[in-house]
């Protein structure tokens, strides 16, 4: 079974932030602004051509590339 990524994640949808790799400086900002392993992260919107994605994450919405949001690997909210 492979690992689910955040930007496999449906619009609506809920999911845990179970890992992110280290030493990419986007993925560090990321960090930076709460997307930590055990985070709850919501879909909030795609726009129209797929991307960005924008998530709700701590009360803050943020928007990011699918190259990026498919480094973040998540497990359903309950799992």
């Amino acid at each position: 079974m492979s690992a689910t990524t955040l930007a496999e994640l449906p619009v609506g949808s809920e999911a845990i932030v179970q890992a992110m790799p280290t030493g990419r400086s986007a993925l560090t900002r990321l960090r930076e602004m709460g997307i930590v392993p055990g985070t709850r992260v919501r879909v909030t919107r795609r726009a129209p051509l797929g991307e960005p994605i924008e998530i709700s994450v701590r009360g803050s919405c943020l928007s990011m590339r699918n190259h990026e949001a498919a480094h973040i690997i998540i497990s359903a909210v309950g799992a």
